[in-house]
Order: C-alpha cells, then structure tokens, then sequence
C-alpha cells in the first residue's frame, strides 16, 4: 500500500480546515440574524375551530425594516429580562400513570416520546407534578404509611412507597430515560390518616403532635424516590390548604403552615441534607396574603423557596403582589383543570391568555395543566374526588386523544426550554402576549387573539419588523 504524499496529506487538512470555519461561520451568522433582528420566523398555530392545531405553518415570517400597514405593534426586547423558566407540563396523576403504562409498550413508547422530546413535532414536556400519595384522580385514597385504626407510627416503621411502584415509578423512569432533565414537583393531598384530626382521608387537620413526624415522612419520600432514581426537585406543603372537601384533603391553615416549615418541616430537611425546594400555599389567587403572612416570618422565608397558585379564584395578576412583596423568592403555577367535555375555543384562549401569558408574566416559572390523562368517563378518580376532570389527553386502550390542554402546554413547552429568560414585550388588550430568550438565543413569542375580530399586526424586534395575523381566539407561537 503506497504512502500518501505530503502534498496530497497537505491538501487534505487545508479542505478539512475550510469546511469547519465555514461551519463556524455558517452557525455565527444565525446567531448573528437573530442578534440583529435579521432571519426568518417559523410560526406554529392553532386555530380555534381546530382547522390548524399545533401546525408549524410552511409561510415563514421575515423581518424588515419597517413596519407593515398595520397600526398595532408588538415590541420585543430582549435587554430587559425578567424572571427565568423551570418548565411547562402537566399533573402526572396516579390515574394519568396507570392509563399511560397500561397502554402496549410500542404505543407507550411513541406517546412518551411525543410527550417528553422536541424532535419533529413532539411536544417536549419539561416538568411534571405529582402527587405525594393519593391525589383524588387515583382509584382510592392512600398514603405510604396507613394503619389499622388506633394504630400510630412515630418512628414511621411502615412507611412504603409500594402503591406508587405499580404504575407511577416505572412510568416516571421511562420518562426520565427519554428526558433526563426533567423536573418534579410532588405535592401531598392528605397525610396518614392517624396524623389528623379527623381521622379520616377527606378534611381534617395535621395534629400538632405529629408534626416532626410528617416532616420525617416528607424526608422518606423524597430518598425513597431517590433510591429509585427519581429526583423530587420541589414539594409543596400541602395541595389547596384551604379546601378540605376534597377526597383526600387537609385544612391548613397559613399560621399552622408556617408553624410547620419553621419548626419541624425545614429544621428535619437541613438535618438530612435534603436540598429539594420547599413552596407554600398551591392554591387559588384570591388568598395572595396566605403565602406573604408565612414569608413576613423571617425563621419560615428562610426555608422557603416560594409560592404556589392555582386560579380557580382571583385574578392572576394577584400574583406579582406576592413577587412585590418578597421578590427574591418564586412563584410557581402548578394546576389547573379543564372541564370534561371541554370547550376548545374557549378553554384555548382563557388558558393561554390566564396561565401561559398571564401567569409567567406575573412571575411564574412553571405552568402546569392538570391531569395529563383519563379515560373517556374522565376516571379514575375517589369518592368525592372530581369526576369531570377533561385529561390533556383521552387514552382508551392504545387510543389517544388530545384535548385543549395538550395543545395549551405544546405552544410554550416544545419551544421555552428550562432556563430560558422571560424578556419584555408590549402589552396588549386585544393580543395578550409573552416572550422568552432561549438558552440557545431564540426568541420566543408567543401571541392569542382576544378580541372578537381577526387581528393583523407587526412584530418588532431590534428596530426591524415581520407583519402577522391571527384569527379570533387563535394562538401562534413565533419563533426566530
């Protein structure tokens, strides 16, 4: 075999060595058209009578110099940045978990792939919420210590997370395998029944006395999920404090709560080396002054990493009064369910104007849908539990179908990636709207028409504008 020369060898390199700077050239030059306002704008739409729903559309948007003949502008800036993202994703309910997993692998396998990766037109989903024992979308209510009555576990001897291994853990390691980043967020409905009051799943207080015993159960669960390989990022205290006629449910009030994280809950997570994020309230907007009274107590804020809303009541711009009055800590909005059948326009635009613009621009770094999936009789779900919670998706057997919430979530989750920076765009009464910096330097936009009418306007971005249109109640999300 002959040598190659020294000029071919020379030859070689030298063509090697164009190609990548003209790869490097080729990359800097992108960056550079989104930088200066230049290149093109792919746009993804729905449309509120479903004739386009999540659909990358094939007439790509460009900016120019000057704006189009429409007088209404949005302006995007991206030298103001605001608070920065953990994710957009569902309520990963135990009836979700059983639905999901009981589905045939091959089929499981190509939803969670849809669910939780970005290629093509998969959604991906960066954050999940579930429940720290039975939520009432389980077939019944359990926790991971129940006890005969009478009987009690100081010591939490019986503590086990065995009704979690059935479904909920081997789907959640599926996950993960695909999305190794995501992130978890679990909240408790109840505590075990022989620590409250009532004795009782639905309603009832935590006995004081049990106190220390409910932080440690908090701990178990957070290494028991550790050892199986699942990361809890986050819990909240206590899912909607205020309503105890849930099944299961607890009332907790704000001055029991803080009592709680300052003097048992945060001391036991310090002592353990638990670094997962504790978030008060995760109820509705119209009680801002329940997580603000709990953080005015400097020895609870210090354990505190923020709030968590629901808006089955009050305004969401309640919210930034809670950013206002603590603003190094975070707001988290983490549940919201759609009624079975659903109402597509309508359930379209009020949660994308509500939660996914209303909420991250009151400061949220989540928006969570609840309830990821049921079957067609919105099941399973406890006795007193909510049996017309509409799931993001249907699943009948291997069948799936995607109701509002799926494509609510799609238009923000697939494209604002974990760590990308809410940046200031204009505000608009007719087109709610909110924008994102990515990690990777995308621009973000994403826009509902709210008014009656189909609406034409430009989008401006580093003295340069794209025109665009929408459709009454539609949503498209703009990205360059």
């Amino acid at each position: 075999m002959k040598t190659p020369s020294l000029s071919i060898l020379l030859a070689f390199l030298y063509v090697l060595f164009v190609f990548s700077s003209c790869s490097k050239k080729t990359v800097q030059d992108k960056l550079n058209q989104v930088n200066n306002g230049d290149g093109e704008v792919s746009v993804w739409l729905t449309t509120s009578d479903q004739s386009s729903l999540f659909k990358n559309q094939n007439n790509r948007l460009s900016f120019k110099g000057a704006p189009g003949g429409s007088s209404v502008s949005i302006l995007v800036d991206d030298s103001k940045s605001f608070q920065s993202m953990d994710g957009f994703g569902y309520c990963l309910t135990g009836g979700s978990a059983m639905h999901i997993y009981k589905m045939e692998k091959s089929a499981r396998q190509a939803l969670l792939k849809e669910l939780f990766t970005t290629d093509a037109n998969n959604i991906g989903i960066s954050y999940l919420r579930v429940s720290i024992g039975a939520s009432d979308l389980d077939e019944k209510p359990f926790s991971y210590n129940d006890l005969p009555p009478g009987e009690t576990d100081p010591e939490l001897k019986k503590f086990s997370l065995d009704p979690d291994r059935k479904y909920l853990i081997p789907l959640l390691k599926e996950i993960i395998s695909l999305y190794p980043d995501i992130k978890i967020l679990g909240s408790p409905w109840s505590p075990p029944t022989w620590m409250k009051t009532n004795n009782q799943s639905k309603g009832g207080s935590l006995k004081p006395e049990w106190y220390d015993a409910y932080a440690r159960y908090f701990v178990k669960y957070i290494q028991g999920m550790k050892a199986e390989g699942i990361r809890i990022d986050a819990i909240t205290v206590q899912n909607e404090p205020l309503h105890p006629g849930n099944n299961p449910s607890l009332l907790m009030v704000a001055d029991a709560q803080a009592d709680f994280v300052k003097n048992h809950l945060g001391p036991v997570f310090k002592e353990a080396g638990i670094d997962t994020k504790i978030i008060i309230y995760d109820h509705n907007a119209d009680r801002p002054d329940y997580p603000i009274s709990i953080l005015d107590d400097p020895d609870a804020r210090k354990y505190i990493d923020g709030s968590a809303f629901h808006l089955y009541a009050g305004k969401i711009d309640a919210l930034s009064d809670v950013h206002n009055a603590h603003p190094d800590k975070n707001l988290y909005f983490t549940e919201q369910w759609i009624g079975a059948p659903g109402n597509f326009p309508e359930d379209l635009k009020w949660h994308v104007r509500e939660l996914i613009i209303g909420a991250t621009r009151n400061w949220c770094k989540t928006v969570l849908e609840w309830n990821l999936a049921a079957d067609p009789q919105q099941r399973p779900y406890t006795d007193g539990g909510c049996n017309e919670c509409l799931g993001a998706l249907t699943i009948d057997g291997n069948n799936v179908k995607r109701n509002p919430a799926y494509y609510i979530i799609a238009h923000a989750s697939k494209f604002i990636r974990p760590g990308s920076l809410r940046i200031e765009s204009s505000v608009s009464a007719d087109l709610p709207n909110v924008a994102f910096k990515t990690p990777s330097g995308q621009i973000v936009l994403i826009v509902v028409n709210n008014s009656r009418e189909a609406r034409s306007f430009n989008i401006g971005f580093k003295g340069k504008f794209t025109s665009a249109s929408l459709n009454s109640g539609s949503v498209a999300t703009f990205v360059w």
